[in-house]
């Protein structure tokens, strides 16, 4: 596919699954990073961001999640700006994803994509207007903060509360945005808890240490 090509249908009617199947079964053996992007067209905001949600809510190797948590950061941080167009460095657009990897990752998701697509409608306008919008944009930097953050129970909630607020903008759907908001708030708070925990077991640990030496 020539750079700049779109991949056919990318409006609001097209369900979202359906145009990942079609990038993820043409004859190519790497789809790049700018040219997808690209080809998404007016869905460009929350289909990349739907594409870097997904794969936290699926075990990763330590470490994985900065990969799709950085990127996001930039991207949420532009919606949260108002742009219309993403941006991206150019030597992070011309890096590519191997076909068969996009494949298994098409494969895995779309069926949950299928059943999520099935709920969703246009409604809640007020959820979606500019104003809506950037702070939904500002919600997604600090979820994606959190998705690079080598915090499990945070990635998994981070990334499905972005993933909420991503099928919200692709189909239009209010409720979506809110659905997104809800997981937001408790994704924050698990980190809360967890993070404490956390500290509190490190200190706990720094004390019994220090006991055993003195």
């Amino acid at each position: 596919m020539p750079p700049g090509m779109a991949f056919g249908d990318t409006s609001r009617r097209t369900r979202f699954s359906a145009l990942l199947r079609r990038i993820a079964g043409s004859a190519r053996e790497r789809i790049g990073i700018g040219e997808l992007i690209d080809g998404f067209g007016e869905r460009s905001f929350g289909a990349a961001m739907l594409l870097l949600a997904l794969p936290n809510m699926a075990p990763l190797p330590p470490g994985a999640s900065t990969l799709f948590g950085l990127p996001l950061v930039l991207i949420a941080a532009q919606l949260a700006l108002g742009r219309r167009v993403i941006w991206l460095p150019v030597t992070l657009r011309r890096r590519s994803i191997a076909a068969p990897l996009f494949s298994r990752m098409v494969n895995v998701t779309r069926p949950y994509l299928r059943f999520a697509e099935r709920l969703l409608r246009p409604r809640l306008n007020f959820m979606l207007g500019p104003l809506a919008t950037r702070l939904t944009g500002a919600a997604c930097v600090v979820l994606a903060i959190l998705i690079a953050l080598p915090i499990p129970i945070a990635n998994f909630l981070s990334g499905l509360a972005v993933a909420a607020f991503a099928l919200g903008l692709l189909r239009d759907d209010g409720a979506a945005v809110l659905a997104g908001w809800t997981v937001t708030a408790v994704s924050l708070a698990a980190t809360a808890l967890v993070s404490g925990a956390v500290w509190i077991a490190i200190r706990k640990t720094v004390e019994w240490v220090t006991g055993l030496s003195g």
